[in-house]
Order: C-alpha cells, then structure tokens, then sequence
C-alpha cells in the first residue's frame, strides 16, 4: 500500500512540476532579456560548474564515440579551426569571437593558434568573468556588444566567429550583415549554429510545433533558421566572395545534451555547493536538455556550421559615402 502512495507521490510531483515548467517560459522578449538570463548564470557559476568554460555543445567525432565531456568541448574548437581553414592564418591574426560566453573559446584561440582575439557577449558578467578567467599574455580581451549593432569600423578583422549566438538574435540578416561588415577583405567568417529543419521544404507537423515553441521559450529564443535559410542570408550581404560553404555536424554534436544531463549525477558535489536553489535551477532545465535531444534526433533540429569568404572589392561603408558625395 505504501508503495501505491508513494508512486502517486512521485507522479503528483512530477506533474507538478511539468505544470510549473510550461507555465513559466522564459520567453524572449528582447536583448536585454537574454542579457539579464547569462547575467543570472554567471553570478551563480552553476552553469560554469557544469558545462566548464565553453558554454557551448562538444564535437565527439564522426562516427560519434565516447569522450569525457569537458575535453569533447575543447575539441569543438579545434575542429571548427579546422573546417574553417584557420589553422592556415598566420599568427596575430586579429579575430572577433561573437557570442564569447566566459571566453573560454576564445583564450584556446588566442593560445593555441596565435590569434588576437576580441571576444564580445552581451551579458556585463560574462564580460567580468571573462577577464578573471584569462591569465595575463593571453592575447584576449573581453567587451560588452550588441552583435546586431556592433561597435566596431567596417573591415576589422581578419577572422569572425561565432558559436551558438545566432538562435538569440532576433534579426537573423542584421546578424549576419554586421558580422560580414566587420570583416577584412579576404576575411573568413566562420559561425556553428543551431538551425531548425527548413520548413519552406517540410512543414512543422502537429507535434513539432509546440516542441519547438518550448525551445524558443525556455531559452530566450526568438527563432532558429535553417541551415539553408541562414546560409542565404549571410550570401544576400552582397559582401560574399564565391559560395557560402555549410556542414551538418548534428550527429558529432548529439551526444552533447544527454551528457550535459549525466554531469549532474557523477559530479553531486554541485548539489553541496549550490544547495537548494542550485539543484532545483539544474532540474528546472533538464525538460529543455531532452527536448533538445528529442529534437536534434528526429530531424526537426539540425547543427549548422557556415563559412564564408569577404570579397575582395568591396569598399567600406565611409569610403561608400564619400565616393557618393563625390558623384553627387
């Protein structure tokens, strides 16, 4: 009899808390909003804890194998290094990485590959944590930036890149546009996302619709595009010299969400270190995590990876106008 009631114990708490995650969404409602939600899981270091210093999926190869998670993360940054052919840049190449999180992308960037690298978020703490993180000659620096409006002159870099930023921005072709400005001539953008399935081609069905709404409300999202969608974009800047080369590493990527759970089961010195609230803020989050699997397994979610030259002809913005004055 016992058994009965605690197993209706159990089922009424579950239910209970599907209810309290679905009618709490933290839906996106506009940048300060994704601001305020890194801000909040930075200061409380639950997701540094967790996920280490790349906030961002692991690359475990292809076919996929079994890797520690942490080392799967690193090893994500090297691999896109080398799909996008940065490897062969020369050292002090300048590189902006978009979306930096707590730098820990770009630091192996600047210390493995010689880059000088400037890492922009728009979240203030992880701009604070970024610099408590980087040791002294590691040729990183940190800012806070709107990647939609960024602060820097047309033709800076040498490199632009970006993990896993584009799903918050709201203005996916304003992304993409100021990324492409930003660029040297001859400069490479390279950009890993998570990408919805083209739906122009195959419709959301009845089930994929409210899955994907949860994605988008749980996270801060605005919307995902699709690889082929996204990749148009960067290619409509009118700044593109040739094609816009894209991958698919969804299944190097898929072992990533089910890992990111199992942290918390083999790592329960984090339930001491954040207490109460911690473990129900982690838990809070595991709907999201096999959503996300369940998504990226079925096909309706898909891991893009971009890389894009900038041409060669194109005049910056300043020049732009003055040769227009001059005409005029």
């Amino acid at each position: 009899m016992y058994i009965y009631y605690a197993l209706g114990f159990v089922l009424l708490f579950i239910a209970v808390g599907i209810g309290v995650y679905l009618i709490t969404p933290r839906s996106y409602e506009s940048s300060q909003t994704v601001a305020n939600s890194y801000d909040q899981w930075t200061e409380d270091g639950i997701l540094e804890f967790y996920w280490g210093e790349h906030i961002h999926l692991g690359h475990y190869g292809s076919p996929p194998r079994k890797k520690d998670f942490l080392t799967a993360k690193s090893d994500f940054v090297h691999e896109m290094v080398k799909w996008g052919e940065l490897d062969k840049l020369p050292c002090g190449s300048t590189l902006l990485d978009v979306g930096c999180g707590i730098g820990g992308s770009s630091r192996i960037l600047a210390k493995d590959y010689g880059f000088e690298v400037t890492g922009v978020t728009i979240s203030p703490q992880q701009v604070k944590r970024a610099q408590e993180l980087t040791p002294q000659g590691v040729n990183a620096k940190f800012m806070v930036n709107d990647a939609l409006a960024l602060s820097f002159a047309d033709n800076s870099f040498d490199v632009v890149w970006s993990i896993e930023a584009g799903p918050h921005m709201e203005d996916k072709a304003k992304y993409a546009q100021e990324m492409m400005r930003v660029l040297k001539p001859g400069g490479i953008l390279v950009v890993a996302d998570w990408n919805q399935r083209d739906d122009r081609l195959v419709p959301l069905n009845f089930w994929e619709k409210p899955l994907m709404r949860q994605l988008l409300d749980q996270w801060s999202h605005p919307a995902f595009s699709s690889i082929e969608g996204f990749s148009e974009l960067i290619a409509e800047t009118g700044l593109v010299e040739g094609e816009v080369i894209t991958a698919d590493w969804t299944k190097q990527t898929l072992p990533s969400w089910l890992d990111s759970i199992w942290q918390g089961v083999i790592r329960p010195q984090g339930m001491i270190r954040f207490g109460i609230p911690g473990i129900i803020k982690s838990l809070r989050e595991v709907p999201t995590l096999l959503l996300m699997r369940l998504a990226f397994g079925f096909g309706l979610c898909r891991f893009g990876m971009f890389r894009a030259l900038k041409s060669n002809s194109v005049i910056n913005s300043t020049e732009r106008t003055k040769a227009e004055v001059g005409q005029a």
